[in-house]
């Protein structure tokens, strides 16, 4: 049971669970590699546009800025505008299976992919419907995702499993930005399309031929994984074919979720978006044009999901900290650190090497999130964890629509303390979701998320 602050500090009962099956060659693990691919094409489909639109313009368009600074001496003039677009689809794959919803909506977004150099030729209006369809692919990755994950993964794997699964992001927007480019130089720009669409395509027939939503109905697994999966969640899944609603919604421990969602994709959203624009504006040096040094952050980032998650899972099952414990811990790390560097963003005068040392650290500390509040939704409800992400990542998409309105509103001068200003409110924001979580998260599957109505150590 909780303390009575609503804390669950005690390590993990670990006698509750059965012996480990190994992970070379298991089903989870084959799993977890294939999403991770899934998500490696999902997220080079994302950013494949920013690499090619610079084919795809005519060579003197210009969208000419009078208010650049001239603070610092100019660099470079190309820009990048990443976009997000994302819908709440856990209620959906409660009801079709996370198999078929992220299988689907990895392949939509190939086909539209596929289809975006015809748009391209027929039109601006064409293409920014070709993009907008694909956006509704993408957003139901996550939930997917974790709706799947409640039925695979064993408590004391979760961080592992779900730090390779959603890896495959981060690498993919590290290799897809200068492979795209490779391939606009020797090729054309609109085999950028053709080539990622194609695979996505391809790997969605692997994950239909692969993949099923529970151990019970997979064709190949083994009695002892099938045995161990079953018997590490028995007391966590409920039984319950309605969606608890009210409880959901009055859930503390979901809102801590909801608090640093919204508070990290702030800051998230500032580094992606509008640190690159200081750096073109303000220290007139613009990261996009050299390939390494666009994916350097999330490289970092990459290798610091795939660590923090090992860590974590070390850390619950080794040496006995309560999953509260870690995944406060990891949110910390994850969201305190991004703030501190991306202050100090805004101080580093016009020194673009060391701002972009910044940029890297930030996205690179950011990681530890995915094995803090991101993974959070299953430890507190298995059964409901895609609905539950769903519902954070509807509230978490507000950052990336009012974060630039409010930042180009304080940034009519473009002068260093203005966008120091900048910095410091995404800052404080990411420090109170970080503080937020840290009081009021949950480690334990709450009494409306099993059939029985009693609380489940995980």
């Amino acid at each position: 049971m909780e303390t009575e602050e609503g804390e669950d500090c005690t390590p993990l009962l670990k006698e509750s669970q059965p012996g480990t099956v190994p992970a070379c060659c298991s089903a989870r693990y084959n799993l977890a590699l294939l999403a991770c691919f899934g998500f490696f094409l999902l997220y080079a489909l994302r950013v494949n546009l920013s690499v090619a639109l610079v084919d795809m313009v005519e060579p003197n368009t210009s969208l000419a800025k009078n208010t650049t600074s001239n603070v610092c001496p100019e660099h470079s003039s190309t820009r990048n505008v990443p976009r997000n677009t994302t819908i709440p689809g856990g209620y959906l794959a409660s009801k079709i299976g996370g198999k078929l919803l992220l299988g689907f909506g990895i392949f939509g977004t190939s086909v539209f992919t596929l289809l975006t150099p015809l748009a391209a030729n027929l039109g601006v209006g064409y293409l920014i419907a070709v993009r907008a369809l694909e956006g509704l692919g993408e957003g139901v990755t996550f939930p997917a995702m974790h709706s799947l994950w409640s039925s695979w993964a064993p408590p004391l794997e979760r961080s592992k499993l779900l730090s390779i699964s959603y890896a495959g992001a981060q690498l993919g927007t590290v290799v897809s930005l200068p492979l795209s480019g490779l391939i606009c130089y020797y090729m054309s720009w609109v085999y950028v399309f053709y080539i990622f669409g194609a695979l996505g395509v391809l790997w969605f027939f692997f994950w239909m031929w692969l993949v099923s939503d529970t151990p019970e109905t997979h064709r190949s697994i083994s009695q002892a994984e099938r045995e161990y999966i079953l018997s590490s969640l028995k007391d966590q899944l409920s039984t319950q074919k309605s969606v608890p609603w009210r409880p959901i919604l009055e859930s503390l421990p979901l809102w801590a979720i909801v608090v640093a969602h919204f508070s990290y994709n702030w800051t998230f959203y500032t580094l992606l978006t509008l640190l690159p624009t200081y750096m073109k504006e303000i220290l007139r040096f613009d990261a996009q044009e050299n390939g390494f040094l666009s994916a350097l952050p999330y490289f970092g980032c990459w290798l610091c999901i795939i660590m923090s998650g090992q860590i974590a899972d070390h850390l619950r099952e080794k040496q006995n900290l309560s999953t509260v414990c870690v995944r406060k811990c990891f949110t910390l790390i994850g969201m305190i650190g991004p703030a501190v560097f991306l202050v100090a963003a805004g101080f580093t005068g016009c020194n673009y090497a060391l701002a972009v040392a910044f940029l890297t650290i930030s996205t690179t500390l950011g990681g530890f999130c995915t094995s803090g509040y991101s993974i959070n939704h299953l430890d507190i409800a298995p059964s409901y964890a895609g609905i539950l992400l769903g519902i954070t990542n509807s509230f978490a998409t507000i950052p990336g629509m009012v974060g630039p309105v409010i930042a180009k509103n304080l940034t009519h001068n473009n002068t260093v303390e203005e966008w120091q200003t900048v910095f410091y409110i995404a800052a404080s924001i990411n420090l109170f979701g970080a503080i937020f979580f840290a009081l009021f998260a949950s480690g334990e599957v709450q009494d409306w998320a099993v059939s029985a109505h009693h609380l489940h150590r995980n």
